[in-house]
């Protein structure tokens, strides 16, 4: 997979990482004799689902590994065996020979310093710069991610940046000690296309400019095709297939592979439901294209759909809503300007109906879905749901219908409580909300809503800790559906998951929206995901909307031109 050995820079041969018994569970291998390579300016992607032991694998090779686990096999980085190093001289490897773009941006970042100083650390630490010439350099690398500000995301606090900002910080801070080797753990899932699309030809751009070799993982393969040279597919801790992307993406083997190639939405194809990985396993003699063929929308239905919503009653009424935030104080406190998250956004929302907000990292999505459930305070603007008027009232008024207005939350780590057991976690709002049910009807609610999203129930007993992004994030999907709301909104709610379980969750989403009727605003960077899911689609850019119309003529024929770059960036 490399290009010659005496060009190697990394090597993994037959490496295993394991966990040790528990009160719950037996010895557990994560990681079963993966062996690969990766050469001076190679990019290897490794893909598969979540938990399938990619990030174990990547973190292993910088020896990030939690205390618990125990390994074993090889890992050679410039033909020094790197596994048997002790910390002192693992030090002079990571940041600046080898660095990593982590997953999580908010559970990565020190909460407690300013992001640029964060990233001058690094470079202070490896290039022996002073104080003000670290700045420069880190302002320099905020801009070149797209940072519009980079004075004041230098002065920021992770928590006071939006999810995709934070990502962004995290990529500047790995590129900028330029290191010989970057290991990108999905260092694109929570940016926007057009962000995505200038990220990802910044960091071939640098490939090329300084030789980086690349180690990315993600579970967008249209991204891993668009970056990577060779690929690996891993599936519970084995490799399943592996070879040159072009031959892998073209002509998979495994019905694994299969399944993970043709588990995205189409933007092409009208789409009733998304193949999943169990399609291609149990019917292994049938093409993809056949497949897929199946799950096809009928003639007419997309026409039938929108003349059911255009009768349906208006479960939403949002009316001039404005949402400021303080950017500058004088010496007394009062605010002297405003950064306008939302700004003057009006629609409607029917009974039933599936809305997609789509929009750059910023452009006042995240923002606009908590105003909507008073999550944070409103300038300005009206917030009807049924007749009742959200935004007059008190907590107190608000509290009877809370069950009916869920949101699932973009950071699944910082939403779910790391006190608590996934178990006591989604029993909770059971206890709250339905307090004559039974400890056993409250357990079969919850097992039901955990099968629906692809987890067992020997995830009660753990904690968040225990569980990669993705699996925290069906965890975070599963407690907002526990008590049937009328109206869910979804924040970025599957940009974290791997394309075969984002299937089943969008799958998810859709049958459970056709049968219980509530209505959903679903926020997304990714428009192949709006386009299956969503009928209508709003798209923000600086706090306001520029463009709202049904997903079809959006798609054909976007008026604005904001709207026409942000589909012309969509990586296919």
């Amino acid at each position: 997979m490399s290009i010659s050995p005496s060009t190697d820079l990394l090597t993994l041969t037959d490496w295993q990482v394991r966990f040790p018994a528990t009160a719950e569970r037996a010895t557990f291998a994560a990681v079963k004799g993966v062996s690969f390579a990766v050469g001076a300016g190679e990019s290897l992607g490794i893909v598969g689902e979540s938990g399938s032991g990619k990030s174990l694998t990547a973190l292993s090779i910088l020896k990030l590994l939690p205390k618990a686990a125990a390994s074993a096999g090889e890992i050679h980085w410039r033909g020094q065996a790197i596994h048997a190093l002790k910390e002192p001289a693992m030090n002079s490897i990571r940041g600046r020979q080898v660095s990593m773009i982590f997953q999580e941006p908010l559970s990565s970042l020190n909460p407690v310093l300013r992001c640029g100083e964060q990233v001058a650390e690094g470079l202070r630490t490896h290039f022996k710069c002073s104080k003000s010439e670290a700045k420069a350099r880190t302002l320099a690398w905020l801009e070149r991610v797209q940072l519009h500000d980079p004075q004041r995301v230098w002065s920021a606090f992770p928590h006071e940046l939006s999810g995709g900002q934070r990502q962004r910080v995290m990529i500047a801070m790995a590129l900028s000690t330029e290191p010989q080797l970057l290991i990108a753990d999905e260092p694109t899932t929570a940016l926007d296309v057009q962000v995505q699309r200038a990220i990802l030809d910044l960091i071939q751009a640098l490939q090329r400019e300084l030789g980086l070799a690349i180690l990315f993982i993600s579970h967008d393969l249209a991204v891993v095709k668009e970056i990577c040279q060779s690929v690996v597919v891993m599936r519970h801790g084995e490799v399943l297939e592996a070879g040159e992307v072009q031959q892998v993406f073209t002509q998979p083997q495994h019905p694994y592979t299969k399944g993970l190639l043709a588990c995205h939405p189409s933007l092409t194809i009208p789409q009733r439901r998304l193949p999943t990985i169990a399609a291609f396993e149990q019917q292994p003699d049938l093409s993809p294209a056949a497949i897929i063929a199946q799950l096809r929308a009928a003639p007419g239905a997309y026409a039938q759909r929108q003349a059911f919503l255009r009768a349906a009653p208006t479960v939403l009424r949002v009316v001039n809503l404005r949402v400021w935030y303080a950017s500058q104080r004088n010496f007394w406190g009062k605010a002297t300007a405003h950064v306008k998250a939302v700004d003057d956004v009006s629609f409607d929302l029917r009974k039933g109906e599936i809305m997609g907000i789509v929009g750059e990292s910023g452009s006042g999505k995240t923002t606009l879905g908590k105003a909507i459930l008073r999550l944070v305070p409103i300038r300005s603007g009206a917030v009807w749901y049924e007749q009742q008027p959200l935004h007059q009232l008190s907590e107190r008024e608000l509290r009877p219908l809370r069950p009916n207005l869920q949101m699932v939350f973009q950071d699944p780590f910082n939403s779910l409580n790391p006190r608590m057991t996934i178990g006591q976690t989604l029993a909770e709002p059971l206890r709250i909300h339905q307090p004559t049910w039974s400890a056993t009807e409250r357990q079969a609610r919850i097992e039901s809503l955990l099968a629906k999203v692809g987890l067992t129930s020997d995830v009660l007993h753990r904690y968040p800790t225990a569980f990669s992004g993705g699996q925290r994030q069906r965890i975070g999907i599963a407690r907002a559906l526990l008590l049937e709301p009328d109206l869910l909104i979804c924040d970025e709610s599957v940009s974290a998951l791997d394309v075969s379980v984002q299937a089943q969750v969008l799958n998810l989403l859709k049958d459970l929206q056709a049968e219980l009727g509530f209505s959903l605003l679903f926020i997304s960077h990714d428009l192949a995901v709006v386009k299956f899911l969503a009928d209508r689609i709003m798209v923000m850019e600086k706090g306001k909307v520029v463009e709202l119309n049904d997903t079809e003529s959006l798609f054909a024929q976007p008026e604005m031109p904001y709207t026409q770059r942000l589909l012309a960036s969509i990586i296919r």
